[in-house]
């Protein structure tokens, strides 16, 4: 199971950090994933972890604004989203890929087999 949580209102240049708790098992050799939605449109691709955290992969949307970190020991990831614009407003989503391997990463929402609830991003312009 993954809770996701940080979400809230933000002025746009403003930062906040989601959270993502794993529980009822390790998630440890898991890659992890953060993906975005807005009403009407299709799940999107926002950042990607490895295992142990060393390779990271983002969209270019995000590149360079958005930061994603997990610390094993306490079975969460985090997405550190600093410089935030209006566009970055939704809902985001957390997930969990059991099939990587060490070092790999996953782009596509199609790979991942467990997913949060999702926390509402909202900036305001």
């Amino acid at each position: 199971q993954l809770q996701a949580s940080g979400g809230g209102l933000v002025q746009a240049g403003g930062s906040l950090e989601l959270s993502c708790a794993a529980s009822g098992r390790s998630f440890g050799r898991y890659v992890m994933g953060w993906f975005r939605q807005v009403p009407g449109k299709e799940r999107a691709f926002v950042a990607t972890i490895s295992w142990g955290g060393r390779n990271t992969y983002y969209a270019n949307s995000v590149k360079g604004r958005f930061t994603i970190s997990r610390d094993n020991n306490k079975n969460t990831v985090y997405l550190r989203m600093n410089s935030l614009k209006p566009e970055d407003t939704a809902v985001y989503y957390c997930a969990a890929d059991e099939n990587g391997v060490s070092g790999s990463l996953s782009i596509s929402f199609d790979r991942y087999e467990f997913w949060g609830q999702g926390t509402l991003v909202t900036v305001s312009s």
